[in-house]
């Protein structure tokens, strides 16, 4: 990556923790990725004009990075980072609306770069190293700073279009994290089952500290709020962050969630295998029992629509890379099991009884689970119809949760009727859906009026969103 700031700067720094970043298997099974999931990456940047707007480039310095290059560019949304080659499409493809409208015309400074690892699944930039990261500071900057984690096994940026652009439009500095490792073989990272998600959470709250300083030294003001958001197993960070490091943070915004309970509850790993079994009977003949089989499992009333979608491109692939990162001693010498294998199959990840399973793996679980202790206030979305992470399964129980903690004055959930989990799905059915991220981008900005350092405006209630039918649905959505 080039910089008009001259050289990468290598920085001496901590080792990582001891369970992190060792490789636990060598592949012997190549796996699948949808579409939606993986793309090609852009192996250089180019670099920019150097602008006087961008005079605090030789303040620029991220504590702790392995790597960092800074780039001063004209406009640090989507619109001018595509044609500088300061993002990668590929990377947010499908978690937008075709009809989503997003803000251009930010000037500013983006440092790329890399903390300590020694995994290497993130090719970006041709670095082939994990742990990278982009910080986006603007010109014109209002105080805050907004920190995400890449939803799903996406990269470093995947929130360019659903939070980037529009943040930094509203002056906030910005950060996102690839979580350390990613892409359809993240499972191999980590010396224990459960080590690689674990080291989602450490980059998340790694990054933050690392944004906090860099923001302080470049506008030589602390930031005066700090906010996380995020996305799918982005929203997981959120949660997790919020729960286990709530002083990094004046609060945060998550949408749909992954929830992984601490009380062994049902998790993806129990419904995901469900779906497997019966969807294919219930698409070729309509049976009653395998519909049924379904809907108690978590599966929506009402979202049948979305299932033939999700059966041929998300679940088998998220349950087979999920369980080999927990359980994987389930399918022997294999990895990451057989891509739609039918029942009765040995090994078979559509047989997979969660609750049949180990104590070892339930505990691998239950280090990275959720307890809703939550010691600031945040906000969830979460669709009615979403068919990968079922709302009764991952919204509803989480929302539960917190109330079960006490924690329930720090928190409001919207259930937003009609969306789903991505919101290029509304794009195949936009007579029968929504989209969720003007819902997230409504709750932000009830998150900054309910932390205003003045006497905050709480948001409303917890409640069900209608479905919004007429005017622009794919940019306007009213939580009140």
């Amino acid at each position: 990556m080039a910089s008009t700031a001259g050289s990468a700067e290598e920085l001496r720094v901590p080792p990582p923790e001891p369970h992190m970043h060792m490789l636990r298997r060598s592949p012997v099974l190549a796996a699948l990725l949808a579409p939606l999931l993986a793309g090609p990456l852009v192996t250089a940047v180019p670099p920019a004009q150097a602008d006087a707007r961008c005079h605090g480039m030789d303040r620029v310095h991220v504590p702790g990075a392995q790597r960092q290059v800074a780039a001063c560019l004209e406009d640090l949304t989507t619109a001018g980072t595509i044609a500088s080659g300061h993002t990668v499409p590929a990377q947010w493809s499908g978690m937008q609306s075709a009809a989503t409208r997003n803000p251009s015309g930010v000037p500013g400074i983006q440092i790329d770069g890399y903390f300590r690892d020694d995994s290497a699944f993130n090719t970006t930039h041709g670095w082939n190293h994990d742990s990278q990261f982009v910080i986006r500071l603007p010109e014109h900057w209002n105080g805050g700073l907004v920190v995400s984690g890449a939803p799903g096994n996406r990269l470093q940026y995947s929130n360019d279009v659903v939070i980037s652009d529009w943040v930094l439009a509203k002056g906030y500095a910005f950060a996102s994290t690839d979580k350390g490792n990613n892409g359809t073989e993240f499972y191999k990272d980590g010396r224990r089952p459960g080590d690689a998600v674990g080291e989602w959470y450490h980059r998340m709250a790694q990054l933050t500290v690392a944004a906090k300083a860099t923001v302080a030294r470049h506008y030589r003001e602390r930031p005066r709020r700090t906010y996380a958001m995020g996305v799918s197993n982005g929203g997981q960070l959120v949660r997790w962050v919020l729960e286990n490091r709530p002083w990094l943070y004046d609060g945060g915004v998550e949408a749909e969630g992954t929830y992984w309970p601490s009380d062994n509850g049902p998790n993806a790993l129990v419904h995901l295998p469900v779906a497997l079994r019966n969807y294919p009977e219930y698409a070729a003949t309509g049976d009653p029992a395998a519909h049924a089989a379904m809907i108690e499992a978590g599966y929506a009333p009402g979202s049948e629509f979305l299932w033939d979608f999700n059966y041929h491109y998300i679940w088998d692939s998220t349950q087979r890379r999920y369980r080999e990162e927990v359980d994987p001693s389930y399918d022997g010498d294999l990895e990451a099991g057989i891509p739609f294998c039918e029942s009765g199959t040995p090994d078979c990840d559509t047989d997979y009884r969660y609750y049949t399973r180990p104590k070892s793996v339930h505990q691998a679980v239950k280090r990275n689970s959720l307890d809703g202790r939550i010691g600031k206030p945040m906000i969830s979305v979460h669709g009615t119809l979403d068919s990968l992470l079922p709302i009764k399964i991952h919204g509803d129980a989480y929302y539960s949760e917190i109330r079960s903690r006490r924690r329930g004055h720090l928190h409001r959930y919207y259930r937003i009727e009609g969306a789903s989990h991505l919101d290029i799905e509304y794009d195949m059915f936009p007579d029968r859906m929504r989209p969720l991220l003007p819902c997230m981008r409504t709750a932000f900005e009830a998150l900054e009026r309910w932390t205003a350092p003045r006497g905050g405006q709480a948001p409303p209630p917890s409640g069900t969103v209608p479905r919004q039918t007429t005017g622009d649905v794919a940019n306007t959505c009213s939580i009140g």
